[in-house]
């Protein structure tokens, strides 16, 4: 074990920082507090388990967080080798590179695990997206309030709960709030891609990882065939950065379905609709006013697990912080093209339906702001937190 270095020594000289996020949106997430950090420390040495945002910010990639990208109970049993070898591979770095403190974002099943070592070695440990305890998994709750120093929370319910279990939390407010923003206007993207202006722009976001996205294409294949017999639309596909080979999509949809790569803030922006996968990508669309129905597929056996252990009234991240149903909610065997088409239509003929819900989340908007950047106030947590060592 070893001591970190005091305030006034981590201000004057390069310090060290482990970074360790598993998803894109912890990616998103983690780089963005890394560029604050680097304004507060401008010589600091980033390292860790890095995706492509936060190797742009400057993360050296110990492990790349791509390798990470599993979920299920049962899907991640088949990868638990090469995951555990990546763990390995991060520990070690830290043993040897001594960090004065460790960020780490999001996927708890790896991160929790990593800050565990990091308990031991003395390093503090500051985590940023609160496990999700206050819906499943609350035997975690241990092992969060022993080994992280300070949680910084995302959705503003989350602090009191960590809090009456004895963790340091803090809400800070939402980052997609401060970054989500569209590139392009409406006009410019539709000149971009050619789409016509005389029909509704339907976004399908079948999600961020390779196992979700094959869940989830049959069904939406389906319902884009079913919704197209009923009136004219227009689909766009939008999948994550280096996840685009028409080959691939063209084993589902028609090549008249265009694909949006790494630029799904401009495609919800102008979407009439999205048919969106639970996820980040919901949160995403409610702060951009985009009417959506959200749907989600597991394998049977991780759904017959899991019903058991979940504790929420919705599944959709947007209904939970609404505290009511806001957006429709397609999940497991309810996730058919019949289902999803019928949503869809079903919001595109009802003009008042679909004003209901921009209503509703824009009220899911203005729960999320803060009047300050979250990041800023990460940045001050954190700089408390290792005045203390």
């Amino acid at each position: 074990m070893y001591q970190s270095r005091s305030l006034l020594h981590l201000r004057i000289v390069a310090i060290k920082v482990l970074v360790s996020a598993g998803e894109a949106s912890g990616d998103l997430y983690a780089a963005s507090l890394v560029e604050a950090l680097r304004r507060h420390f401008p010589d600091a040495d980033f390292f860790g388990c890095a995706g492509p945002r936060m190797q742009a910010a400057g993360v050296r990639a110990i492990v790349d967080s791509h390798s990470l990208a599993v979920v299920g109970l049962v899907e991640v049993v088949s990868h638990l080798p090469r995951i555990y070898g990546e763990f390995r591979k991060l520990v070690a770095a830290a043993r040897s590179e001594r960090p004065d403190f460790a960020l780490l974002t999001d996927s708890p099943d790896f991160n929790l695990r990593v800050a565990r070592k990091l308990k031991t070695l003395g390093v503090p440990v500051i985590y940023l997206v609160a496990p999700q305890a206050w819906a499943w998994r609350k035997d975690r709750l241990p092992a969060i309030r022993e080994t992280v120093r300070r949680l910084l929370c995302l959705f503003p319910f989350e602090e009191p709960f960590f809090r009456e279990h004895g963790v340091d939390a803090h809400y800070i407010g939402h980052p997609l709030t401060r970054l989500v923003r569209p590139r392009l206007d409406r006009a410019a993207f539709f000149r971009e891609h050619g789409i016509p202006y005389d029909r509704p722009l339907i976004a399908l976001l079948p999600g961020s990882r390779p196992g979700e996205i094959a869940r989830h294409l049959t069904a939406l294949s389906d319902a884009v065939q079913r919704i197209e017999a009923q009136r004219p639309c227009s689909f766009m596909l939008g999948t994550p950065p280096g996840f685009s080979s028409d080959i691939f999509w063209e084993r589902f949809f028609p090549p008249s379905i265009q694909i949006a790569e790494g630029s799904t803030w401009d495609l919800l922006a102008h979407a009439d609709l999205a048919l969106a996968a639970s996820g980040t990508v919901t949160v995403e669309a409610a702060l951009l006013g985009t009417p959506m129905v959200t749907f989600y597929r597991v394998s049977k056996l991780s759904w017959w697990m899991g019903r058991f252990l979940v504790r929420v009234p919705f599944y959709s991240m947007v209904n939970l912080i609404a505290g009511r149903r806001v957006v429709p909610e397609l999940i497991q065997d309810d996730m058919t093209g019949e289902r999803l088409a019928g949503e869809a239509t079903g919001l595109l003929d009802d003009p008042a339906a679909r004003a209901e819900m921009k209503a509703g989340l824009a009220n899911v908007r203005r729960k999320l702001e803060t009047d300050r950047d979250p990041m800023d106030t990460a940045v001050d947590l954190i700089v408390s937190v290792l005045g203390a060592y």
